[in-house]
């Protein structure tokens, strides 16, 4: 038995367990408040804490729960992305499934509090696309373990985790004009790309590879600030925060109305930031935290 957020306890082990904490998440994630489509609109007041890409980091998912302190108050958010395959494999597989656990169990110790968005590992994952952080296929890797676990249990315990990955949001706004997205799509694709996919809840063609939205929208890598503009007006933000890129220094502006944001290295970082407050590159880097100040919290402390 493991202690998670809010003092639940979990078998890792037990099937019908994990099964019924993927799905149950995932209703809180599809029905919470502020959600319309694919976009989840926070209230104006408040705290939110952005975090990047977190890939498994096992020390840095307590530290930013530390710091998002859900406990203390229910105008306290916190937002994630790209939780899975990591780079620290246990046997040659990658139980990065544990931490979707972990951040379930978050989900719903602390509903409307936590938000998680669609990654692009995360949509590799439920297509069953190859993707790699540098030790093989994450998808196998990921895969194994999961079967390693669970045995002739594994479809099922499989399904209910695609059906938390199909929960998952594409875009975290706050109504001062703050939007958070995994990534945005390559300028070159930008004309196959529909600009109203926030607006409406997700169809299959969406996670299509190459031409699907919601595929442009987590996989790109190269942005303009022109098409920066262009996204700015169509969906009415001034700034964009993302996620995807490996920002050596933790955090970095990447265009006139852009930062990225790591937080699954030695320097990557979270970002407190009041809901109420209008956005800019500048003020989220000046509020920017180095996670390795933050003391990693004791065994059942976060």
């Amino acid at each position: 038995m493991n202690d998670l957020p809010g003092g639940r306890q979990l078998d890792y082990n037990d099937a019908d367990a994990v099964s019924s904490l993927m799905r149950d998440a995932a209703e809180v994630l599809m029905t919470e408040s502020g959600r319309e489509g694919a976009c989840v609109t926070l209230p104006g007041e408040g705290n939110l804490l952005i975090t990047g890409d977190l890939h498994d980091h096992l020390d840095n998912w307590h530290r930013i729960l530390h710091m998002a302190s859900l406990e203390e108050s229910p105008s306290n958010h916190l937002l994630l992305q790209e939780l899975i395959h990591g780079d620290r494999l246990v046997n040659g597989l990658d139980f990065s499934w544990r931490m979707l656990a972990r951040v379930a169990s978050a989900v719903l110790a602390y509903p409307g509090q936590v938000h998680v968005m669609l990654g692009n590992h995360e949509l590799a994952q439920l297509t069953r696309r190859p993707v790699s952080k540098g030790a093989g296929n994450s998808v196998v890797l990921f895969e194994d373990a999961v079967e390693w676990t669970f045995n002739e249990r594994t479809d099922e315990v499989t399904a209910s985790i695609d059906e938390f990955f199909r929960s998952l949001p594409l875009a975290i706004r706050t109504p001062a004009g703050l939007l958070c997205t995994h990534s945005l799509p390559d300028c070159s694709r930008m004309h196959g790309f529909d600009q109203s996919i926030l607006e409406r809840g997700l169809e299959p063609g969406d996670y299509e590879g190459i031409t699907g939205s919601a595929w442009m929208l987590t996989w790109g890598r190269s942005h303009e600030d022109e098409q920066l503009e262009e996204l700015a007006e169509r969906w009415n933000v001034s700034t964009f925060c993302i996620g995807h890129q490996f920002v050596e220094e933790g955090i970095s502006r990447l265009g006139h109305r852009l930062v990225a944001v790591n937080s699954d290295h030695v320097r990557g970082v979270a970002v407190p930031w009041k809901l109420e407050q209008s956005p800019s590159p500048e003020s989220l880097i000046e509020a920017a935290v180095p996670l390795q100040t933050v003391p990693v919290p004791e065994a059942g402390a976060s």
